[in-house]
């Protein structure tokens, strides 16, 4: 796991707005006394909501709100890779390019990236509207090759269907999440594998009367046999 650093760069002060202020309340409420620290993973996520990354006086608010070490929230920001410690664009785009997704293509995506923002993983366009960032395993291997931006997923994509994503977004109308390809869920790409014949039994309805009788008498002939051996 790579090195997580706070931002050099941070705002003189953070607190959530009333709407959110209000949701982090509500939060903490679902935790029994003394054990609201178990918020403080949702409250960042309230918090990055907010201003698109967490920065340090995010941490310390909210190490305030939950009676918390700032040091114990810190803890938590840096260690999971979903928290942003940076600044990052309108759209954020996180191309996985772990081992499903490079056997995949993912190096095509990554360049259509490149190609299309003129950013390098880690950077943000000079316009501020996106950010592309690497990240390792999206969950979805699967339907590899996988691009998130921001809550939402891409998959099966290529250089030419990444590249048409980011002109979507940049004009405003991002096509619906789910695969590139149309195929449903994750389907088999092309035509269906297995369960090709109808499942449904053709058996007729059992007479479990005539069945019983018929073992009770196997059974009572055995034992006949049995007594005549």
């Amino acid at each position: 796991m790579s090195l997580r650093r706070l931002a050099k760069e941070q705002p003189e002060s953070f607190v959530f707005t009333d709407e959110h202020q209000a949701r982090a309340e509500k939060i903490i409420a679902k935790y029994p006394a003394g054990y609201q620290a178990s918020a403080v993973i949702p409250l960042l996520d309230l918090a990055q909501r907010q201003d698109r990354w967490v920065t340090k006086p995010a941490i310390e608010y909210i190490a305030a709100m939950l009676d918390m070490d700032v040091i114990r929230v810190l803890e938590v920001a840096t260690f999971y890779t979903m928290f942003n410690l940076n600044p990052v664009g309108k759209s954020h785009i996180q191309v996985c390019t772990n081992l499903p997704c490079m056997l995949r293509g993912c190096a095509d995506v990554v360049r259509a990236c490149e190609d299309k923002l003129g950013v390098k993983f880690g950077g943000t366009t000079a316009d501020g509207d996106f950010t592309l960032s690497e990240v390792e395993c999206a969950g979805a291997c699967v339907n590899a090759p996988i691009v998130a931006v921001d809550d939402d997923y891409y998959e099966d994509l290529d250089y030419e269907s990444m590249g048409k994503l980011i002109d979507a977004i940049k004009a405003g109308n991002p096509p619906s999440p789910g695969s590139a390809t149309g195929r449903q869920g994750a389907a088999p790409a092309g035509d269906r594998k297995s369960l090709t014949e109808d499942p449904t039994p053709t058996y007729s309805a059992r007479d479990w009367a005539a069945a019983k009788q018929k073992f009770e008498e196997a059974q009572e002939a055995a034992r006949k046999a049995k007594e005549n051996a």
